[in-house]
């Protein structure tokens, strides 16, 4: 393998890079001075998301294990952004007392998955896709569990290891039956010989039913709310835009590429998980106190639109899954980014909390209202954008009822989402949060969310591009 060869997992090594040079920043620095590491990962990461845009080649390595296409750059470049945001909005909490002799372990961790996430995007065979499912997977367990003085983050953590090997487990036995009934591990090979017989099917299900507990569909849901609950927010933002983003690609590139044969059946599988994911999601959140668990809902029913999109298999239902990914993690981030400062400030985390937000802190509450008015598909903003594209997509194949009651669901998740609006602009509490200022790369992380939701949602440049590099079946 030459030079030009390697360059071809160019985002990949570049991270690992970082990683290494963190390492040693780890070593050389003093303890008294270890929150520089902070702004290293934050000039690093910087550094390699800015590389991500410059052309590269294309191409496949290892026999085709590992292939690079515009595509998965994209897709990639995305997830640089939004962990990038994670990174400024986790610095205020990382320097806190308890989290100073652990700040280089964190941003290893959160690394490490990135790099599995990238392998796992850019797999050609289910081997490829496994590793880099564990490689993201395993570090992601010990950053849950990473608030060593609270008893609900080291449970999450257990709870999601737990979970994790479980789903793995499946997943690895769904591939086993796959390599079992076609002899190959290489999408292109199986997608030639897979004829759907019953055993193929049975083997897609639990392939599939892995997948669903990655990305918290119905009723592979149970351990987010806990989880998502006892994680740092920082981990918890993450867990819920980069890692389910990651997994949302991967999961549209093997059924359009390597499932397409047995695509009506998948695709009635994935109407019906839909219409239960974004139904139990919404049912559940309005039900919810604490913000983290409140969002944890909201992301299952996110994840519900996700499949009203991929349920046709087209260019535009690529496009479109692509597209309300990348609009997800600004408007995501954003209302993290928010729970994050004031949990940082005063501990706070339940919706009660934030009553008369923006008599103290008016900034963040419009924030906070335009994120959330981005989740909830408010037009002319850019989740009602990317809403659109999922319905039009679903369209394309004459999904009509699906979008009923899609559109239904969108009701049902502006009510909830009003709440927190009405909490913070409406109700009036004894006790507000008093006023504070935020720590300036906590604000750049945050004004990066409200430049990514206008820009996503009015400039059609961006949609139109991810059209170009996208496929369907």
């Amino acid at each position: 393998m030459n030079f030009g060869q390697m360059i071809l997992m160019r985002n990949e090594l570049l991270l690992v890079l970082v990683l290494l040079i963190l390492l040693v920043a780890e070593i050389f620095t003093p303890e008294n001075k270890k929150s520089r590491i902070i702004n290293y990962s934050l000039v690093l990461l910087f550094l390699v998301t800015g590389v991500g845009f410059l052309p590269a080649h294309t191409g496949q390595l290892f026999g085709g294990m590992y292939q690079s296409s515009s595509l998965t750059i994209l897709m990639k470049n995305i997830l640089n952004i939004g962990t990038f945001i994670v990174f400024l909005q986790a610095a205020a909490w990382l320097k806190k007392e308890e989290n100073q002799d652990r700040i280089s372990e964190f941003f290893i961790l959160m690394l490490s998955t990135l790099i599995g996430m990238d392998y796992m995007i850019s797999s050609g065979d289910f081997l490829m896709l496994y590793l880099g499912l564990e490689l993201a997977t395993i570090p992601m367990a010990a950053l849950v569990a990473y608030d060593r003085y609270k008893n609900r983050s080291a449970e999450a953590g257990v709870k999601f290891i737990m979970l994790a090997a479980l789903s793995s487990g499946i997943l690895l036995w769904g591939i086993s039956m796959i390599y079992g009934t076609t002899g190959s591990f290489y999408f292109n090979q199986i997608a030639a010989t897979y004829t759907g017989s019953p055993l193929q099917v049975l083997a897609f299900v639990f392939f599939f039913a892995g997948m669903a507990f990655k990305i918290s569909l119905v009723p592979f849901h149970l351990w987010t709310a806990d989880v998502y609950e006892g994680a740092p927010v920082a981990v918890t933002s993450y867990l819920s835009v980069i890692s389910k983003g990651a997994s949302v690609f991967i999961l549209s590139i093997v059924l359009f590429t390597v499932f397409h044969s047995i695509a009506i059946q998948w695709q009635n599988a994935l109407l019906v998980i839909a219409v239960l994911t974004m139904t139990i999601g919404n049912l559940f959140a309005m039900r919810q106190t604490n913000l983290k668990r409140f969002m944890a809902f909201s992301s299952i029913s996110q994840a519900g639109f996700i499949l009203v999109g991929l349920i046709s298999g087209t260019v535009l239902s690529m496009t479109s899954v692509v597209y309300f990914v990348l609009v997800y993690i600004f408007s995501n981030l954003g209302v993290f980014g928010v729970i994050s400062v004031i949990s940082n400030k005063t501990g706070k985390e339940k919706m009660d909390d934030y009553n008369g937000l923006y008599r103290t802190n008016p900034m963040l509450s419009l924030l906070m209202l335009l994120a959330l008015f981005s989740l909830a598909g408010i037009p002319p903003i850019a989740g009602f954008f990317s809403k659109f594209f999922l319905f039009t997509a679903a369209a394309e194949k004459g999904h009509f009822i699906l979008i009923i009651i899609a559109v239904l669901n969108t009701i049902i998740s502006l009510y909830y989402y009003l709440l927190i609006v009405k909490a913070m602009f409406i109700n009036k509490s004894e006790t507000p949060i008093a006023s504070f200022k935020t720590d300036t790369l906590s604000r750049i992380g945050l004004v990066l969310c409200m430049i990514g939701i206008m820009v996503s949602g009015f400039a059609s440049v961006i949609f139109e591009y991810i059209r170009t590099v996208s496929f369907g079946m």
